[in-house]
């Protein structure tokens, strides 16, 4: 299974951390990033797996593709802003950290403002 390749990478990965951690703080924060995008990188054929797969149900259920683009531009925000915040947070950056996540959700609001609107208009055909 994939998890546990995963899983043994970032082991080793922490290890490498744990290792480094008292004598080279730069080195420290170079491999946590690398792990982090390595993972990630890792992940991208399951995310682009998933996408198809919603793309292919919103078209069955005849759901406007606009708003399902959007929904996806959403949880990529949140996804990205999430894994730049955990990276910030291990090199000892809590206020950058802090501030991408604000970012992130100002971000997701925006993006939402159509759906919600799309919401009430329909709440409101039928009152």
């Amino acid at each position: 299974m994939e998890i546990f390749k995963i899983v043994s990478f970032a082991f080793i990965s922490l290890f490498l951390i744990l290792f480094f951690k008292n004598n080279r703080e730069d080195i420290v924060v170079n491999i946590s990033i690398i792990a982090g995008v390595l993972i990630f990188l890792f992940m991208l054929n399951k995310i682009n797996a998933i996408f198809v797969f919603l793309q292919t149900m919103a078209v069955k259920a005849n759901i406007d593709t606009i708003y399902l683009n959007t929904v996806i531009k959403i949880i990529g925000i949140a996804y990205i802003a999430s894994f730049c915040s955990e990276i910030c947070k291990d090199a000892g950056a809590n206020s950058i950290a802090s501030k991408v996540e604000f970012s992130g959700k100002i971000l997701i609001l925006f993006l939402a403002i159509p759906i919600l609107m799309a919401v009430l208009e329909a709440i409101l055909k039928i009152m």
